[in-house]
């Protein structure tokens, strides 16, 4: 039977704290969200320390104290399946019967929702899918979980239902470098009167103690970046299994990620990977004598080549080559045409990448970052990908497997591996009898700087 807002002649007191008490440091997201009025919340904390088992409560208590739809996301679809659904705590009891059974009017395994008897629903959802779980749908609350794995446009493609109906948001993870989990808790101590967000180490929880990860740090059963990450919720260690990330700290300590303009005297090469609904990344990029200078990108999608070929067209650059994968020798349905010929009507003949396997091509990547300088600002995403670009784990072996992560990351990741394949092509395109006419050219307007690793003024 369900009770509109529990309300009956029999009032019935249904204890929710018999399954769940919580800690001393898990009571401060309670009183943010119930006390004082947060409705954006971020909770960064050591792995272990009961991020799911609270938040799940929280939001039962939401469920029951106001009708609506509330949603729980984590990274995936099946992760939502195996880490709410299906997962036994170590009293042996699963997440799922923290709902007393008094409480349930209906349970559907199908679609993993579970109705209340004052109406309101709890859904798990996977971020993977967001279009079809999110869109359309009207929650009043929602929960991400592990966020720093998670598509951050699921974030924002729920943040105006949620602000349209006086709802919430809270999201928790441990760090995972610097990606966008990083950039969301900027956002939200930057504005501490909108968002609620507390940091915690295992110095502050007590759940786990130092002594315990230096025991496993020192059987070698995790590493101390690991250890740094997970325990001690740190931003600055690289993602595990990243391809790039240590590369990325040598960057930085040679001052390689820093500003980085366009120089009037060397041609702009470009290096695409396409996309329509997945992301197209263009890559803009010099090389100045044995540097490779990326000063530009573009990261978009939903939108056609022609959109693409005529921004490029429109920019005051001096153009050398423009590389592209194999791929854009495909027939388009509509035309007939290949995408290389309908480029080529519209101004850019490309130049396809030489061929080479992903483990090829990012071992390519790997030798050239020593010599590639990337703009700060303008190629913020890149540097991101650099970081975060990393193995896909197979949760069943416990073992990375030899292939990249499908994520927000790998389009960006492609342009580059296919930049770097490319390179040896886009230095053999101007002779140097052409570089000097351009040098010179370039010297002799006025205030002309050199700029770069060799920089001299003039």
């Amino acid at each position: 039977m369900r009770l509109d807002g529990l309300q009956s002649s029999n009032e019935t007191k249904i204890r929710l704290d018999n399954l769940y008490t919580p800690r001393d440091y898990q009571r401060a997201i309670f009183d943010a969200i119930e006390n004082k009025g947060y409705k954006k919340a971020i909770l960064c904390w050591p792995r272990r320390a009961g991020k799911d088992t609270t938040l799940w409560h929280l939001i039962l208590r939401q469920a029951l104290r106001r009708v609506g739809v509330y949603m729980y996301c984590l990274p995936t679809y099946s992760q939502a399946k195996s880490v709410i659904w299906q997962s036994i705590r170590t009293d042996g009891l699963k997440l799922i019967d923290m709902i007393p059974e008094e409480l349930i009017f209906k349970k559907n395994e199908s679609n993993m929702s579970v109705e209340l008897i004052n109406g309101s629903l709890i859904k798990l959802i996977g971020s993977d899918s967001y279009n079809t779980s999110l869109r359309g749908s009207n929650p009043m609350g929602i929960v991400f979980s592990e966020y720093a794995q998670a598509d951050p446009d699921a974030f924002r493609a729920c943040l105006p239902i949620i602000q349209a109906n006086n709802g919430w948001v809270v999201i928790q993870s441990t760090p995972w470098g610097h990606n966008s989990f990083f950039d969301i808790c900027q956002i939200a101590q930057d504005s501490p009167e909108e968002w609620f967000y507390q940091r915690l180490t295992i110095n502050d929880t007590g759940h786990i103690s130092e002594e315990d990860v230096e025991n496993l740090i020192r059987t070698n059963q995790i590493s101390r970046e690991f250890a740094n990450q997970e325990y001690y919720t740190s931003f600055d260690t690289g993602v595990e299994g990243s391809y790039y990330a240590k590369y990325l700290i040598k960057m930085n300590l040679n001052n390689q990620i820093t500003d980085v303009p366009y120089e009037a005297a060397y041609p702009a090469h470009t290096a695409w990977d396409l996309g329509y609904s997945d992301m197209c990344v263009i890559l803009f990029y010099q090389i100045c004598n044995r540097t490779v200078h990326i000063f530009d990108m573009i990261e978009d999608n939903k939108k056609g080549l022609d959109y693409y070929c005529r921004d490029i067209m429109a920019r005051e650059y001096q153009y050398g080559i423009h590389v592209a994968p194999h791929d854009i020798a495909v027939t388009e349905f509509g035309s007939g045409l290949t995408r290389i010929e309908i480029a080529r009507r519209l101004g850019i003949d490309f130049t396809i990448c030489p061929k080479r396997s992903i483990m090829d091509g990012i071992e390519c990547v790997r030798a050239n970052l020593s010599r590639i300088w990337i703009d700060r600002t303008r190629c913020k995403r890149l540097v991101s990908a650099l970081e975060n670009y990393s193995q896909e784990w197979d949760n069943k072996m416990k073992v990375y497997k030899e292939r990249p992560n499908h994520d927000s990351y790998s389009h960006v990741a492609d342009a580059l591996r296919y930049l770097c394949s490319s390179i040896d092509i886009s230095s053999r395109q101007t002779t140097p009898e052409q570089l000097n006419e351009r040098f010179v050219k370039a010297k002799s307007k006025s205030n002309y700087v050199e700029t770069g690793p060799f920089a001299r003024k003039y």
